[in-house]
């Protein structure tokens, strides 16, 4: 059985990616998936969730840290770029997104909470 770990850092190139992204765009429109989003808004996320959301962020910020020409880069250059970061900075990207990981879990709460605030006043 495959682990989200492993399918959230799965490797695709870039016919892969546009046709994900078609899908996604596609599905995203649909009234159930709409529904799915909204509920799972009013919901804590699980830590490996968590995880991936504090890595994320966290190579964000060496993105715009280190390359602010990053979203108006080509895609062969972003993929270069992304590659440099992970070898130059993966370790501490690690240790950063642990401690990030954390401070979500705490913002967690407030997320939720306004969430819920915004559903009973709509």
């Amino acid at each position: 059985m495959i682990t989200f770990k492993e399918l959230s850092e799965k490797l695709v190139n870039v016919a892969q990616r546009k046709k994900q992204a078609r899908r996604m765009a596609k599905l995203a429109k649909s009234p159930a998936f709409l529904f799915k989003k909204k509920k799972a808004m009013l919901r804590m996320r699980n830590p490996a969730k968590l995880a991936q959301a504090a890595r994320k962020k966290t190579i964000q910020m060496y993105r715009d840290k280190f390359y602010p020409q990053y979203k108006s880069a080509s895609i062969q250059q972003k993929v270069k770029i992304d590659q440099l970061i992970m070898s130059k900075y993966g370790s501490k990207i690690d240790k950063i997104s642990k401690k990030m990981a954390i401070k979500l879990k705490k913002q967690e709460l407030q997320r939720i909470k306004k969430a819920r605030e915004n559903k009973s006043n709509a």
